[in-house]
Order: structure tokens, then C-alpha cells, then sequence
């Protein structure tokens, strides 16, 4: 008893030990005592699962496994156990996988079938053939459909499953295969040989033997049902289609679904006269025909093991082109007419030509042509290579007749014998009140298809004359004139001060009044005067009289619409509603800085000077530097305009005057006038005090004791202004100028607006003069194309060709 305890102690010691080791294979120090063939399931789970978390495999931490202990037989023993377990593992997955995938039919009938699949690949070659696009399609394949009932005369065989149940006071359920022998095997009953049997003959058998074995079956307790749960896959063989060859299908596939997997028939493949053959025997005739232009089944037929499926060429090909619904080639078997091929193409469209069909013929050695006329198309028999083209109906009308113009209902009309003119208009719901009854235009087509004019008195011809009231012919077209074709279109012109100005149409008896209130009236600006110029009408040149025009001047209350004296115009006059002489509206200007009340004042004369309007805004301030005054005005439209039209008499590539214009509309916007305050306050008439626009802005500056330094200099920076210090301390202030610095055309901005520049001449350089608040600007060097090498070498072959012509002529 002390034995057994011991042992097992020592199994339960050893076992927990392989357990633990399984779970931290890779983490445990001592492998030696884990022994594989006891690893379950969840142990290899484990260690796969330590594996993919490291992101390693078996092979890799072999070394580490082997130096903790483990034998390498051992371990050998873990690979192949953790392969097969992996490998089950993912068969298991997939098949989990593929029950979720199945459909709600699956589910519902629990039938499977082993999938087929089949890359279809389209046929471009044989597009024309009639019938290639059903085996092109990879959405018709023909499977059979699963969840319909199994067919009593199903013949079983080996593949096939059988879901076997027992149900009432006994149960069982069982899925059994059918063997390789054509058995199956049944719990407590045995073996019951049912291949070659029917679906309806085996279940009788197997519910014989079950009652054997079953009592409550044989007293009728307990039921027995036996139905196909898995079909067999069966292999056929197909000759002559696009991918011939062997194929497993599904016992219930039929004919057309084997088709459809070999892609049809192939390039000479016949779609006629496919032979389905069974036992070394032709059992069917397949025609798919049948199918495309009946939709009949009868040749989709079921096939069994070992089938043969035989595409021939085929015998005989027509083409059809044009106008047929379904052009394209066509298969015809002996016998058949050309109203069968019609059929097959399904008929003519709607502008086909049907009297008579044009086919191209092959004789022995050339082609030669054949017109088949309606009446033969039941009897006429195409010929392999026959090319059959059927035409359009020609672009013509035999009873077309059109009336245009002064009627209520212009449009085309069926022509008829014996047809006139009345009849026409009468058809046409008769004249309109502005119709021309003088006379009425017929085109009219003769037999030679040129054209004639024939005139009709339309007036005679609608009171009974029959002389005038002309008999019509086919295709002719009738005008009726309207009076308004012979009118002119009359318009007036409005200018000046109204509210929307410009060109209107004339009618009869318009006023000046009339006019004047469909412009939307008179402007606020309008003065009494009114100048009307209209035109000379004369059949005679008087040299005498130099006028081109009349001109009428009126006069009319400009602030009423509706005048008293209404004045009749007339066409082609022009009118001109005269501007007050007197009528500016108010214009301002800016007044900024420090004034005494800065803002925006009403220029008060028509000569507003700087002087006036610094006054007006309380005068300069304590703290205004007074050589800090300038005057702002907008750069006008018209003088950017003016800029683009001037000719700078540059090439057609340079950019100059495309960025002087873009400069002043987007950059400047405003052009600086100087303001010399202690000039106009001595003298009113001094040139500085201008005269201001409208939008000038004055800016007054506050006194300001700093020089800023800006441009291409070391440092910019605002120096404190030092009386007595030229241009060059304030340079050496902020630390000279950069390399790029242009020292010699440094300048200078003053407060007003001013600008002076640094001079030069010989070896003296002048420099401006500072004052408070002034800008120094250093600009940049221009960048200057340095010589090369072979320039140097050039220039020194030119002085030295010239020192030897020199040396020469002296000599």
C-alpha cells in the first residue's frame, strides 16, 4: 500500500512539474524533467501562445530549450507534437470560419457540397458568336440548387452521406458515409450495401434493417427518416470546349453547368450539336439554342460518373450585320431557313429595311452577291460563310407636306392626292391675325430633286379661286408671311440724367413722358434742358443745308416725371436729359496726427487749400514737427491706365512696366506731396500750399528726436538725433554697412515725404543732410556677373594683338 501511495505522490509531483514547465517553457530554468507525450492540449496551447507573444519559433529557442535540460529527443518529440497540434488547430478555425460564412440556406438544410470554382475568362475572340456570352458570364454558373428536395431517383455511391435518424420511444442520429464499397455502416445493425440503389430504395432498405434491430420500430413506436445530408463529387470528362479536360462536379450537376466550367465550346466548337455520351454511348443530343431563344431545358440533362461531354466543330456559320436586333454569328443546322436565322437574331429592328435582304455568298473561288426578297424568307437556305446584311429604310417620306410661318399650328402634315392650299391652312387651324395675305411661297421639289418657287395669291386662294388656290405635291413647303417680317424694328435712345440710360424699343405714339417713366424716372442731378436729335429724312442732297440731323431743345421740370407739355417721339431719336450746371455732392478730405482735432472735413471751395484745412482742424499742436507735414492722394485709376498705354520702348520680354502698374495698385496706393508748413504760414501763395482732392489725406508728424537706420547695415536701429552729426555718425552708429551694402547710394527719407540722396564727384562725396525723424536707407548691391577664366584669357589676347600692332606701326 506504501508502494502505491509512493507512486503515485511521484506521478502527481511529476505531472504538476510538466504542467508548470508547459506553462513558462521559456522563462524556466530546469527542462529536463518535462516529458512531451504527456503534454495535453492546453499545454501546447500554452506554449504556442508564449511563442507568438515573443515573437519566435521552436527552432529559434531550440539552444535555450536544450541548455536548460531538455533532450534533444524530447524536443524533437515537442516539434512534431506542437506541428500537429497547430495544423489541427487551423483546420479547425477554417471550419469554424467557414459555418459562420454559411448562408441562411445552408443552415436551413444542412445539405453541403464540396465547392467548385472555376476562373472564367472573357472571350473576346468569339464575342460574336451567338451563345458565347453564356459561358462568359461568371455570375451563371448552373450549380445545382441544394435545398431543393433529394430527387426520389438519386442513384447513391460512394462520397454521398446519409443523415440516418431514429425518433419517437427510441432515438438516434447518426451521418453515415458511403464507403468505398458502397456500404453503410449503422450502430448495432451492420452494414447495408446501398450503391447503384435509388435514394427511395436504400431508405426502405435501411428502415428494414433498423426494424430488425429496433422493436418499437417494427411495432411502429419509433419512426425512421433517412435523407441526403452530403453529395458526392463525381468525375466527367469534356472534349472540344475552350478548357477541355477532366472535371469533379457535383452528382447533381447537369449538362449546362459542366459547360459553363469548361468555359463552352471553344473556337470552332459547335453550340448545336454537342453529344452527351453515357457507357461508350450517345445518350443526348445537346442544342443550346433551345435555351437561348426558347429558354427550354430539356437538353440540361443530369449527368453521372465517368460522362462524356463531346463539342464537335461546327457544320455550318452565318453572319448577320446591320440592322437586326441581335447581329452577329449565328450556327444553322441543315434544313433551316432564313426566318429561323431572323429568329435567332430576334427579328428586325425598327429602322431595318424588310423588303429584301442582301447576302454575300462564297462559290468555289470567289464571292458573289444575292438579294433574297420577303416572300423567300421561308425557303431560302443559308450557306456556311453566307454574310447576310440587312440596310436602313431610306431617309425619306412618301406623303410628308410642311406649312411654316403666320399659322397657328406650323408643323409637317401627311400629304394626300388632290391636296391645295385651303386644305393645308385648314389643317393648320388657319391663319394668324398678322398674317401676310398678298401672297404665300411654296418650295417645291421636282422630279429631278432641284428646286422651284410658285407664288400664291393666299388671299384668292382662301376665297374660293380655284386657279389661285394651287394643288400641292409631295414634300412641298408652304411660308406664310407675317407682316411683321416686313417691319422695322424701331428703337430710341435715352442718355444723360435718368436712371438706367440706353436703347429701347419704339412704338407708336411713345412720349417723352412714356420713356422717361419706363427708365425708371429722372436723376436728382436732371436740369430742365432737354436735346432731342432726330434724324432728316429727304429724297433730294440740298449741298445747302450742312445738317445731318434735327435738333430739338426742350424745356421740362426736372422734378416731376409726368410733364405738362408732353412731347411725341419718334424712331431713331436720341435724347439727352441735360446734368445741372451746379451739382457736387460734398467731398472730403483726411486731416491726421497733431492737429488740434483731427477727422475727415467737407472741402468747403472748389480751390480748398492745406493751409485752409490745418486752420479748420484747430491748427498744429505743441508737439507736431513742423517739417514732418505731407499730403496723401490716391493714385487714380486712369493714371494706372494711362502707365499701361504709355510705350517705355522696351523689349516685348522685360517685366518693367507690368511691375510698375502692379506696384501702384497693390504696393503704393498713395502718392507723398511735401508740405513746407513755415513756408505757407509766411506766405499763403507758397507753391507748398496745394490745393486738395477729394480722399487727400493730411498728415501731420509728432516731433520724433531719433534717425532710424535701415537697409543693408549691421544693426537697424533708431539713433537719437545729434544737432551738428552728418550722414556717416549715423552709419557708424549702427555698425556700417553689411557686405551687400551700397554705401554710395545710401538716401535719405525726410518727414514730409522728401527724399535726397548721397552725391559724388572725382574722389568727393556728398552726403544729404539729417534732421529729426529722418530714415537713412542703405540699399543692396547689385549682383554683378563675375568674368571667367577663358574671358580673362580673351581680353589678354585682345591687349596683346594690340601691343604687337602698336610695336609694328612703330617700327
Amino acid at each position: 500500500m506504501k508502494k502505491i501511495i509512493h507512486v503515485l505522490t511521484l506521478f502527481l509531483t511529476l505531472f504538476i512539474s510538466f504542467n508548470t514547465n508547459a506553462q513558462d517553457i521559456l522563462k524556466s530554468k530546469d527542462l529536463s524533467t518535462i516529458k512531451v507525450d504527456y503534454l495535453s492540449d492546453d499545454d501546447l496551447a500554452k506554449i504556442s501562445a508564449q511563442l507568438k507573444s515573443n515573437n519566435a519559433t521552436l527552432d529559434q529557442v531550440e539552444s535555450m530549450a536544450i541548455s536548460k535540460g531538455m533532450s534533444q529527443n524530447e524536443f524533437n518529440k515537442l516539434k512534431v507534437k506542437l506541428a500537429e497540434y497547430e495544423k489541427k488547430n487551423s483546420k479547425e478555425s477554417k471550419e469554424k470560419d467557414s459555418k459562420v460564412k454559411k448562408t441562411d440556406t445552408d443552415s436551413e438544410f444542412g445539405r453541403k457540397q464540396e465547392k467548385i470554382k472555376n476562373e472564367k475568362v472573357k472571350d473576346s475572340a468569339n464575342a460574336l458568336i451567338f451563345g458565347s456570352e453564356l459561358f462568359d458570364n461568371p455570375t451563371l454558373n448552373f450549380e445545382p440548387d441544394l435545398k431543393l428536395a433529394t430527387p426520389m431517383n438519386y442513384v447513391l455511391g460512394p462520397g454521398d452521406e446519409l443523415q440516418v435518424s431514429v425518433y419517437g420511444v427510441q432515438e438516434y442520429n447518426a451521418s453515415i458515409p458511403v464507403s468505398v464499397e458502397g456500404k453503410v455502416t449503422i450502430d448495432y445493425v451492420g452494414q447495408i450495401a446501398v450503391s447503384g440503389m435509388s435514394i427511395e430504395a436504400a431508405s426502405q432498405k435501411i428502415k428494414a434493417a433498423i426494424a430488425r434491430v429496433y422493436s418499437t420500430v417494427r411495432s411502429g413506436q419509433s419512426q425512421v427518416s433517412v435523407s441526403l445530408s452530403q453529395i458526392r463529387t463525381i468525375k466527367i470528362t469534356i472534349v472540344g470546349g475552350k478548357q477541355p479536360g477532366n472535371y469533379s462536379i457535383s452528382s447533381l450537376a447537369t449538362v449546362y453547368n459542366a459547360l459553363h466550367l469548361a468555359g463552352g465550346p471553344g473556337k470552332n466548337g459547335s453550340y448545336r450539336n454537342i453529344e452527351l455520351i453515357r457507357n461508350n454511348k450517345v445518350y443526348k443530343n445537346i442544342d443550346i439554342y433551345r435555351f437561348l431563344v426558347k429558354g427550354d431545358q430539356s437538353d440540361n440533362v443530369g449527368l453521372k460518373e465517368n460522362d462524356v461531354i463531346r463539342i464537335p466543330a461546327y457544320t455550318q456559320r452565318v453572319t448577320v450585320e446591320g440592322e437586326v436586333k441581335r447581329p452577329g454569328i449565328f450556327e444553322m443546322k441543315k434544313g433551316e431557313k432564313f426566318s429561323d436565322l431572323l429568329n435567332f437574331a430576334s427579328g428586325f429592328n425598327e429602322f431595318a429595311y424588310t423588303a429584301s435582304v442582301n447576302v454575300v455568298q462564297k462559290t468555289g473561288k470567289e464571292f458573289k452577291v444575292h438579294d433574297i426578297n420577303e416572300g423567300e424568307y421561308n425557303s431560302y437556305q443559308p450557306q456556311s460563310g453566307d454574310v447576310f446584311r440587312i440596310t436602313k429604310i431610306l431617309n425619306r417620306f412618301e406623303n410628308r407636306i410642311k406649312i411654316e410661318g403666320a399659322v397657328f399650328r406650323p408643323d409637317y402634315y401627311s400629304f394626300t392626292e388632290g391636296m391645295r392650299v385651303s386644305d393645308l391652312i385648314t389643317r393648320a387651324e388657319g391663319l394668324k391675325e398678322d398674317a401676310y395675305s398678298k401672297r404665300a411661297r411654296i418650295i417645291r421639289l421636282k422630279t429631278d430633286l432641284t428646286t422651284e418657287i410658285v407664288n400664291v395669291d393666299l388671299g384668292a386662294a382662301l376665297s374660293g379661286d380655284l386657279n389661285a388656290d394651287v394643288e400641292l405635291k409631295r414634300e412641298d413647303i408652304i411660308t406664310v408671311y407675317s407682316i411683321l417680317d416686313f417691319r422695322e424694328e424701331y428703337v430710341v435712345t435715352i442718355d444723360g440724367e435718368v436712371k438706367n440710360p440706353g436703347e429701347y424699343e419704339y412704338f407708336e405714339n411713345l412720349t417723352l413722358n412714356d420713356l422717361v417713366v419706363q427708365v425708371g424716372g429722372l436723376t436728382g442731378s436732371a436740369s430742365k434742358r432737354v436735346e432731342i436729335a432726330r434724324m432728316i429724312k429727304s429724297d433730294a442732297i440740298d449741298d445747302a443745308d450742312p445738317k445731318r440731323i434735327e435738333l430739338i431743345e426742350l424745356e421740362i421740370t426736372a422734378d416731376n416725371n409726368e410733364q405738362i407739355k408732353n412731347f411725341v417721339l419718334k424712331p431713331f431719336d436720341v435724347i439727352n436729359i441735360r446734368r445741372m450746371a451746379v451739382y457736387e455732392k460734398p467731398q472730403m478730405v483726411t486731416v491726421s496726427g497733431a492737429v488740434g482735432y483731427p477727422g475727415k472735413y467737407v472741402l468747403a471751395n472748389k480751390k480748398e487749400t492745406v493751409y485752409n484745412v490745418v486752420m479748420r482742424a484747430g491748427g498744429l499742436t505743441s508737439i507736431a514737427n513742423l517739417d514732418g507735414m505731407k499730403i496723401k492722394r490716391p493714385i487714380k485709376e486712369e493714371q494706372i491706365e494711362t502707365l499701361e498705354r504709355i510705350d517705355l520702348n522696351i523689349s516685348k520680354n522685360d517685366t518693367l512696366k507690368g511691375k510698375l502698374a502692379k506696384k501702384l495698385k497693390e504696393d503704393l496706393k498713395f502718392a507723398t506731396i511735401p508740405v513746407n508748413w513755415e513756408k505757407i504760414v509766411k506766405d499763403k501763395n507758397h507753391f507748398s500750399n496745394v490745393t486738395l482732392f477729394p480722399g487727400d489725406e493730411i498728415e501731420v508728424a509728432v516731433y520724433n528726436e531719433g534717425v532710424k537706420v535701415t537697409g543693408n547695415v549691421l544693426l537697424t536701429s533708431e539713433i537719437p538725433y545729434r544737432n551738428g552729426k552728418g550722414f556717416k555718425y549715423y552709419l557708424n552708429a549702427v555698425g556700417g554697412v553689411d557686405n551687400k551694402g551700397w554705401k554710395r547710394k545710401a538716401y535719405i527719407i525726410y518727414p514730409n515725404g522728401k527724399a535726397d540722396v548721397t552725391t559724388s564727384f572725382l574722389f568727393f562725396r556728398s552726403y544729404p543732410k539729417v534732421e529729426p525723424d529722418s530714415q537713412i536707407v542703405v540699399p543692396e548691391k547689385p549682383e554683378r556677373k563675375k568674368m571667367t577664366a577663358g574671358e580673362w584669357v580673351g581680353i589678354g589676347s585682345v591687349i596683346s594683338s594690340l601691343a604687337l600692332l602698336i610695336v609694328t606701326a612703330f617700327k
